[in-house]
């Protein structure tokens, strides 16, 4: 598993043992493509790493120039992987900042956000319930995480694995590989007349 593009290309990753399942290569070149075609490059861009596994997804976005990259994974082994892997990124990268929050995703999203992201990517393990699934979209959506131009990415499996977005997501498309399903949606949060 390597840095696909960025001051850290080539750079290659550590993987957790069993505990989780990474992004394919191929699903990950794929998210990045819709994701380039989305924002056109990542200067400056805040992203929200969810169920962040070895961390390649947010590490990836680091590299392409986030200037700031939030992951949350509550997997002690997956903990140290990232911690690991973002030590070998963060030296390419010296303008980016990274963060781990060693919780699970849904105490993170239960508290109030210090941070709005133009990004947010979503990796459950693929029998992670989808109403909790959905709950924490809910979440995001109602806590203030989300910048009001917010891009939501959901990799579930490809068979069974589809969810029902809240009604403050606008879907856009969704992309297939392999095992994975990779489902996109724009914020489409309601914003206070006054405001």
């Amino acid at each position: 598993m390597r840095i696909i593009a960025g001051v850290a290309k080539g750079r290659t990753l550590t993987s957790v043992s069993g505990a989780t399942r990474p992004t394919s290569d191929r699903a990950r070149e794929g998210l990045f493509s819709s994701l380039t075609s989305e924002f056109g490059d990542f200067l400056g861009l805040h992203v929200l790493d969810l169920f962040a596994g070895s961390g390649a997804v947010g590490l990836e976005a680091l590299s392409r120039g986030a200037t700031l990259v939030h992951a949350v994974e509550k997997d002690t082994d997956a903990q140290k992987t990232i911690t690991t892997n973002s030590e070998l990124v963060e030296k390419a990268s010296p303008t980016g900042k990274f963060h781990l929050y060693s919780m699970s995703v849904q105490r993170f999203v239960s508290d109030p956000a210090h941070d709005q992201y133009h990004l947010v990517y979503i990796d459950p393990p693929y029998d992670f319930p989808n109403d909790e699934l959905e709950e924490i979209l809910r979440l995001l959506g109602e806590g203030n995480f989300l910048k009001s131009d917010a891009f939501i990415a959901v990799e579930r499996r490809a068979k069974g694995g589809q969810f029902t977005w809240p009604h403050s997501y606008e879907p856009v498309r969704e992309r297939n590989y392999g095992q994975a399903t990779i489902y996109y949606a724009n914020a489409a949060l309601s914003t206070p007349e006054n405001g």
